[in-house]
């Protein structure tokens, strides 16, 4: 994920999910020092949509890079971590995703988290451009992952099923690279998130 496109997918599916669900609704929210809100729970008599800014890497289940930062915030004040939990209609959805930076080369990376995706099974290379991001879900004929399109410098190394994903997206940046961490899980009426 690039940019605001983190934050635009946490707005988007807060606000779908606020729709669905308001009816018999409670919202709690808490806000940063400076006033912007650090967290969002809302639930209803039928689901729930829960949106924090602070994602734990440890929900991800991957190790961190070493020597990698946290990204920073960018100058629109797009956050660079999500935890976003949406429940409702015998559905559920779960995105974990934090934002890294590192001075080392894209392939260094790379190489690291093809071996800590292994244990989560095949790992899958994927080659995107700026901003695309390569998530499939939903398919009705296959639970495997695929590559959507093609081409591009950004690389995706995705691991697990369409409903119970890993990823790791890594853009070059300069000598050095930023990169992100993403656990996607979903779940139909019968199981947990």
């Amino acid at each position: 994920m690039r940019d605001s496109k983190l934050s635009a997918f946490v707005v988007a599916a807060a606000s779908l999910a606020a729709l669905l669900l308001l009816p018999g609704c409670s919202v709690n929210v808490k806000k940063e020092a400076n006033g912007q809100d650090k967290q969002v729970d809302i639930n209803t008599l039928v689901g729930g949509v829960h949106v924090s800014k602070e994602a734990d890497v440890s929900d991800i289940g991957l190790a961190v890079y070493p020597g990698a930062r946290l990204r920073e915030k960018d100058s629109d004040g797009s956050d660079k971590s999500a935890n976003v939990n949406i429940s409702g209609f015998g559905y559920g959805l779960k995105v974990v995703a934090v934002e890294y930076e590192s001075d080392d080369a894209p392939a260094k990376i790379l190489s690291f988290y093809r071996d800590q995706l292994k244990k989560y099974g095949n790992v899958l290379e994927c080659h995107t451009s700026h901003g695309n991001w390569n998530v499939n879900m939903g398919k009705k004929d296959s639970n495997e992952l695929t590559c959507e399109g093609s081409g591009g410098n950004n690389i995706e190394l995705k691991v697990g099923k369409q409903d119970d994903q890993h990823i790791v997206a890594v853009e070059p940046q300069g000598k050095g690279a930023s990169f992100s961490l993403v656990y996607v899980r979903t779940h139909g009426k019968d199981a947990d998130i």
